[in-house]
């Protein structure tokens, strides 16, 4: 048999031969993408929940009085997640400035976070969820 005639012979063969790597690589991009999505549905499936929460709290006049540059603040946004976008929360902070906008301080806001209540009382840092669901009324999810 002639050299040439080997190499096709080879070729023919691995032609034929499935690639093995292909199904591989589709079972696991299958697998990762599967796997994305449930998280994601997880993580929105908790956050939606708590969206009814912050309603909550406005709906019940507590409300939240911060600054951008407030890192007890950026801590109790981060409780809320997403959902933090419905809580009753007022920017005391001018960006730009170290000026506090006027409606805190008509407030007589002296730290931050400070939240205030239907009744007047004030507690001021950053505070579990609970204890805002307790003092409020709201339910937790």
């Amino acid at each position: 048999m002639s050299q040439e005639r080997r190499k096709r012979q080879q070729k023919k063969q691995q032609e034929g031969q499935p690639n093995t790597l292909l199904p591989k690589i589709a079972i696991v991009v299958v697998v990762v993408a599967i796997l994305s999505g449930l998280v994601w549905f997880l993580r929105h499936k908790q956050n939606s929940r708590l969206d009814a929460f912050a309603r909550c709290l406005g709906d019940k006049g507590a409300k939240m009085y911060g600054a951008y540059w407030c890192p007890h603040c950026t801590d109790q946004k981060e409780m809320f997640g997403s959902s933090f976008q419905y809580a009753p929360y007022i920017e005391c902070g001018i960006k730009g400035s170290r000026n506090l906008d006027p409606v805190c301080t008509q407030a007589n806001v002296k730290h931050f976070p400070t939240w205030e209540f239907s009744d007047g009382t004030r507690v001021e840092g950053a505070h579990p969820l609970e204890f805002l669901g307790q003092t409020t009324g709201c339910a937790l999810p």
